[in-house]
């Protein structure tokens, strides 16, 4: 046997014995590049035909041509095998059991803001009152100025109120939209507007520089203090309970006068005093007040003929204690363990 015979022959058998353990297309491939390609080992037994006698170069030939047949069929067999075991595999990982149940979508729900939000809505549009929005952004003018807020109030330090210069603010309450409207002089009104405000407060278990207020307004002829008294206590019961009872108590705001804070008796304790009224058995819930009559004036209205009342609330504060949240800021942190109690 020649030394050619013997490379072709290990050749093919080392060759035939790799395809064989060959466990991926990819292994196949790099045999195929090894052993045929043109630098591959049979490559490089044609070489060694230049010393080959001319009379032996047909069964050298011959040799050499059996033995890459012989690899080709096999690493053709081999990769058909692989192909189907691949296919075979990818088939069984998508097979699809139509008789198991559905995966559970997960889907969206309310925000507790949003869902006290709607509750206060429905309690007053069921009274008559009209929802309105107003700009986030807003003219000195009408966040301060029609307020009865004169220049040198407190409110306009830079400390509680962020400006973008020195006529337009982020507004700080949701009163502007009243002056708004009372502008338009279509009266009677009767009236919320729920919106985002803006404060300069350093964020905290009970503040937080952006959050919600709910500003009420009615505007009318003989319009008394007992009409403002009668329809927040009827807020107070549609929203904690028929037993909610109510506390008025003097207060000063700019923009109305008389002025007072309303209490709400505790609805987790019935007034008797618990760690969630901190034992005084009454809970703040809002400020409110007749409107100031210089404000009547300056928004075009006659304060000898017209009245009213104005109130605010902010919607976090009734989202904390209606759900009773001890934390305002897991209204905003978007914890799914916290959003899902809702």
């Amino acid at each position: 046997m020649s030394e050619i015979e013997e490379k072709v022959i290990k050749i093919k058998e080392q060759a035939l014995k790799e395809i064989k353990e060959a466990d991926g297309l990819e292994k196949l491939n790099a045999i195929r590049v090894n052993v045929l390609g043109k630098k591959g080992a049979m490559a490089e037994v044609m070489k060694l035909m230049r010393d080959v006698p001319k009379e032996e170069k047909p069964q050298v030939g011959k040799w050499v041509n059996e033995a890459r047949q012989a690899i080709e069929e096999k690493m053709e067999l081999s990769k058909k095998k692989l192909e189907q075991a691949a296919l075979t595999a990818r088939l069984e990982a998508e097979t699809i059991d139509v008789t198991l149940p559905a995966k559970k979508q997960k889907v969206g729900h309310r925000h507790p803001n949003q869902i006290a939000l709607e509750e206060v809505e429905r309690v007053f549009t069921g009274m008559g009152y009209q929802v309105m929005e107003g700009p986030e952004i807003e003219l000195d003018e009408y966040n301060f100025t029609k307020l009865n807020i004169p220049p040198n109030h407190p409110a306009k330090d830079e400390q509680d109120t962020f400006y973008i210069t020195d006529d337009i603010v982020l507004r700080t309450q949701t009163s502007p939209v009243q002056a708004r409207i009372m502008e338009q002089g279509k009266l009677p009104i009767r009236m919320i507007a729920p919106g985002r405000v803006f404060r300069s407060d350093e964020v905290d278990a009970t503040h937080s520089p952006s959050f919600h207020q709910i500003e009420g307004l009615v505007i009318d002829k003989s319009v008394t203090f007992a009409d403002l008294k009668g329809t927040l206590e009827i807020f107070a019961k549609k929203m904690f309970g028929p037993d909610t009872r109510t506390k008025f108590r003097p207060h000063h705001f700019p923009f109305t006068e008389p002025s007072a804070e309303m209490d709400v008796s505790c609805f987790k304790c019935g007034g008797k005093g618990c760690r969630f009224c901190k034992g005084e058995g009454w809970i703040e819930i809002l400020g409110c007040g007749m409107v100031h009559p210089h404000v009547l004036e300056m928004c075009g209205l006659d304060p000898e003929e017209y009245g009213g009342f104005a109130f605010g609330v902010g919607l976090e504060r009734i989202a904390l204690l209606k759900y009773e949240i001890d934390d305002m800021r897991l209204l905003y942190e978007n914890d799914v363990r916290f959003l899902n109690q809702f």
